[in-house]
């Protein structure tokens, strides 16, 4: 058992198996760097599921995707989309329209404001993912990214 984990936690009782303490260690993991993007996009305005979406429609261009494929590609599974995206669009980030051959489908696309917004992030957002991996070396993070695989692919 770790004991650097268990007092980051301060914790007193040992997990009770070592998958049990990977898992915890995972999330806790993923909770301080989420909690750091969100921390770092609180000044633009924007949730980390928000930027996702932005990132999402900029890799889509032109044609853009319906509300269905956003949620597919997203990487926080988000119950409600569709709120998700009207505060979007009520942000004039993204614009929504009706398909001219299916009128059930509505293609979402990035707006000229959506698009600067997303584009002007990508420094900040490089520098964040750099101060918090830049201290690991590329064997350790391709290693680090091997082992997330292996996880996501048994789980």
């Amino acid at each position: 058992m770790s004991p650097d984990l268990l007092a980051e936690l301060r914790q007193l009782r040992p997990f009770a198996s070592l998958q049990e303490e990977a898992y915890v260690g995972v999330a806790l993991t993923a909770a301080v760097l989420q909690d750091a993007f969100e921390q770092m996009l609180k000044p633009h305005g924007i949730s980390a599921a928000q930027y996702n979406v932005l990132r999402i429609l900029r890799g889509a261009e032109p044609e853009g995707l319906c509300r269905f494929e956003v949620r597919d590609r997203m990487i926080s599974r988000m119950p409600d989309v569709t709120r998700l995206l009207d505060r979007l669009e009520k942000s004039g980030l993204i614009s929504r329209v009706r398909g001219t051959e299916d009128r059930r489908v509505v293609l979402t696309r990035l707006t000229d404001k959506g698009r600067e917004l997303v584009d002007a992030l990508d420094a900040e957002v490089a520098a964040e993912h750099q101060r918090c991996l830049g201290h690991m070396d590329e064997k350790e993070l391709r290693k680090l990214m091997q082992l997330l695989e292996t996880a996501r692919s048994k789980g």
